[in-house]
């Protein structure tokens, strides 16, 4: 039992070094809270920032400044959450939707008509 690890406070220290590793590029960004809350955060570049973060302070959202004023974003065609409809029609032509309708009409009319009124 004397050949403990003497000297050594087990999973308060870690045995690993920080010589010779490198650090990606990261840039600064301000946020600002609606109390009056200032801070900043590191983010590593060429990512997409985030418009609004939680205060770390009082936990509101704050807002994100560049040059002193504050960054806002706009809406474009490709935020917008996608349908069911406007993946199929990236898969499908208008032609080939019309005839698969037709497709299907007909089948359920066939149906109705023999009696099966299921879907």
């Amino acid at each position: 039992m004397s050949e403990s690890m003497r000297g050594m406070r087990l999973g308060s220290q870690s045995l690993e070094s920080d010589k010779g590793v490198e650090l990606s590029a990261r840039q600064l960004v301000e946020f600002k809270c609606p109390k009056g809350h200032d801070f900043t955060l590191a983010f590593a570049e060429g990512v997409e920032l985030p418009l609004v973060w939680q205060c770390q302070r009082c936990q509101a959202s704050a807002q994100r400044f560049a040059d002193g004023e504050l960054v806002t974003g706009e809406a474009t065609e490709e935020d917008a959450p996608r349908t069911h409809y406007d993946m199929v029609k990236e898969r499908r032509s208008e032609q080939e939707l019309e005839d698969l309708l037709e497709e299907m009409l007909v089948s359920m009319r066939k149906r109705r008509a023999q009696g099966h009124v299921s879907a």
